[in-house]
């Protein structure tokens, strides 16, 4: 129960920092025409953990937290960042699925 609580807690507190980090980087409405490096890398990073370390409670929490410091964000901003980045966890998970069972 208390992974849970800190599962929730990781995330909305991801979420906070996201909004608050893009209000201050971005100050005008959705007018950005392309992918955010930092973003599209966080991304990519709580993605993997969220989709391939689901047994372990710290990088599950870690990975929660970025993914909603990208999915936070002002509206607009991040959705890229967030579909590239679960395309590449869940191809990462399926080809460690495919490896685990060919050994």
């Amino acid at each position: 129960m208390i992974d849970y609580m800190i599962y929730l807690l990781a995330f909305i507190i991801g979420l906070i920092v996201g909004l608050l980090y893009s209000y201050k980087k971005h100050v005008e409405p959705y007018i950005l025409k392309g992918l955010e490096i930092p973003a599209l890398i966080i991304a990519i990073l709580g993605w993997i953990l969220v989709i391939n370390f689901h047994f372990n409670i710290v990088l599950f929490a870690i990975g929660l937290f970025l993914v909603g410091f990208v999915i936070g964000e002002r509206p607009g901003y991040g959705r890229g960042e967030t579909l590239i980045g679960v395309g590449v966890g869940l191809l990462i998970h399926i080809i460690i699925r495919v490896f685990s069972m060919l050994w």
